[in-house]
């Protein structure tokens, strides 16, 4: 990928959960909703301070992201679907193997 976000902007490629439930019943795409989790693919060099310093972000590449189902701009990038949204639109870190389904 040949792009790189300014200031505390975070690129994030979504996550698609389990199109099953625990009990074996199949969710078509239309029933599906956005995912909420996504891999970090881009950040941003960090956010500036009223002194003209800059922050570095807390997240990096790599990182698995639990952010807001409306958060940023969905974007198309090399054919690819992407999120670009400010670090501040990120709930968290999920660390581990956590899986998250949102609530209705």
């Amino acid at each position: 990928m040949k792009f790189r976000p300014l200031h505390d902007r975070v690129v994030v490629r979504r996550v698609e959960e389990d199109t099953k439930t625990a009990g074996g019943i199949i969710i078509p795409d239309t029933a599906k909703e956005k995912p909420i989790q996504g891999e970090v693919v881009a950040v941003g060099p960090g956010a500036r301070d009223e002194t003209g310093k800059v922050t570095p972000l807390d997240v990096k590449p790599g990182d698995r992201v639990l952010f807001g189902k409306w958060s940023g701009t969905e974007v198309k990038i090399d054919g690819e679907d992407l999120v670009i949204m400010k670090e501040s639109d990120i709930f968290g870190v999920l660390e581990g193997k956590a899986s998250v389904k949102a609530a209705a």
